[in-house]
């Protein structure tokens, strides 16, 4: 290693501390950023149903698929490329984590475009096909208009707020997630009542936030002084290699982001067949009441999501570096505290279910509806978090197949045909029963799959080490 690389911040901490200290020092910012994120997504959702209406609500409910093809677009590149930093910086491979890095950027600025693009372009009829009504069209359409206009500028915030994570900058990627937090709350109020702009206000409140937040990343990322840094303008050069090192390895949370917008679509269409049965227009509530149900679930699925990004560079790192009982341990605390955390998920939904549900509408068929969901949903919960630990924990040591594999058979094997046969059964509670019978499954899946995994670690883990492609024969040290 060069004076020069020794000089700049590297995280070989991974492979020395304490695991669970390592932990702790990364999944704490991470668990602050995701709930943070989660929290934003709510107070969108809080200040919309009570300064525009339970319409608007329905509306926002119908963007959600939409919204899940950007983020799987965005989570192809990005969580790609930062489970492949990872790896690299546990090699001591700087040149090409650099390379990482600026065609992030790149992949980045290209999706983004040609998204905004297409959803501008066929935007009404893709939100009819997601379930919006003449109802609920108008409030659907202009909040993802504006959406969509900073769809580059939101591919690129979180994809280096990822990279951050993996560069051993948990805090700051923390502090940056925060700072759009506190924005977003701040803008919101003032767009939607003071400049009284609605649903519209929201969403551009959500963009001029993160416009903020990727400037400072964009500051970190020019200095000299950090591992992964804006080195020359080389680095931005499209590179056929890590683009399909990256893409790999992101391809399953790309595919389980892609699952969830047509799961959603599922939903939706199935609440409003059979809610419209129970009552005229009570499909459009049932949905607004699974928009309510799904921003309360992911605060919980935020917290896990923080351990398992706690875990992805610590795991990721002694995977690079050969040091399997390291990985091995990683998994499991981070088992441990995303059982806890779903576990108060269940408490919460079968305890307190109304209360909860409350804070996001006024109008008490909806409230109904969403508290009783919110109760069916969580009934598996307690055995949940490890199924959401195994699915990441794969992606973090670069088995793609295994990642994709475990991402997909909970939404498309198991819970679309649950969301088509069991509503035939129970009507419109089919549709949430659906959910909890396809966590279940899954898990026991993912089981199977980590006991095979265990045993190959302790047996031949040499047969399953990471091995990184080669440098360019032009790279300047």
């Amino acid at each position: 290693m060069s004076e020069k690389e020794k000089r700049i911040n590297s995280p070989t901490e991974l492979g020395e501390k304490s695991i669970g200290g390592l932990l702790r020092q990364y999944a704490v910012p991470a668990i602050i950023a995701m709930t943070a994120s989660s929290l934003y997504n709510m107070v969108d959702s809080i200040f919309i149903g009570q300064g525009v209406g339970s319409l608007a609500i329905s509306g926002l409910a119908v963007t959600f698929p939409l919204m899940n093809i950007s983020a799987a677009f965005g989570s192809l590149v990005g969580v790609g490329a930062s489970a492949l930093v990872s790896m690299l910086l546990g090699q001591k491979n700087h040149k090409v984590a650099r390379r990482v890095l600026g065609n992030v950027m790149t992949m980045n600025v290209v999706l983004g475009v040609l998204l905004m693009l297409f959803g501008l372009l066929f935007l009404d009829p893709i939100l009819y096909f997601f379930g919006a009504s003449d109802n609920t069209i108008v409030y659907a359409r202009e909040y993802m208009i504006y959406i969509l206009l900073g769809n580059v500028v939101t591919h690129l915030y979180l994809g280096l707020n990822a990279v951050l994570r993996s560069a051993g900058r948990p805090k700051v990627a923390m502090w940056a997630t925060i700072l759009t937090v506190v924005l977003n709350a701040i803008l919101d109020p003032l767009f939607i009542f003071v400049f009284d702009m609605g649903i519209k206000g929201a969403a551009i409140a959500t963009i001029l936030a993160q416009v903020v937040s990727l400037t400072w990343q964009l500051r970190i990322f020019s200095n000299r002084g950090e591992v992964l840094h804006f080195e020359n303008g080389k680095i931005f050069s499209f590179d056929g290699k890590i683009a399909r090192e990256s893409i790999k390895i992101g391809l399953s949370p790309f595919l389980m982001n892609m699952a969830s917008c047509f799961v959603v679509l599922l939903i939706n269409n199935q609440l409003r067949r059979y809610g419209d049965q129970l009552s005229e227009g009570g499909g459009d509530l049932a949905i607004g009441a699974y928009g309510i149900v799904n921003r309360i679930i992911f605060l919980f699925v935020m917290v896990v999501m923080g351990f398992n990004q706690g875990m992805q560079p610590i795991a990721g790192y002694n995977y690079g570096a050969g040091k399997y009982d390291r990985v091995l341990k990683v998994f499991w605390v981070t088992v441990m505290w995303a059982t806890i955390t779903t576990i108060i998920a269940f408490l919460v939904g079968k305890l307190m279910p109304e209360v909860v549900v409350s804070l996001f509408a006024n109008e008490p068929t909806m409230i109904a509806i969403a508290a009783k969901g919110f109760s069916i949903v969580v009934s598996v919960f307690p055995i949940v978090g490890f199924q959401m630990v195994a699915s990441n924990f794969f992606q973090s040591i670069g088995m793609a197949n295994k990642a994709i594999f475990l991402s997909l058979s909970r939404q498309v094997l198991f819970l679309i045909p649950c969301l088509v046969v069991v509503p035939m059964f129970y009507g419109i509670e089919g549709v949430w029963m659906a959910m909890p019978i396809s966590d279940a499954i899954a898990t026991v899946v993912a089981a199977v799959l980590m006991v095979g995994l265990v045993r190959r670690f302790k047996k031949s883990p040499s047969s399953i080490g990471f091995r990184s492609f080669e440098e360019q024969p032009n790279d300047q040290q």
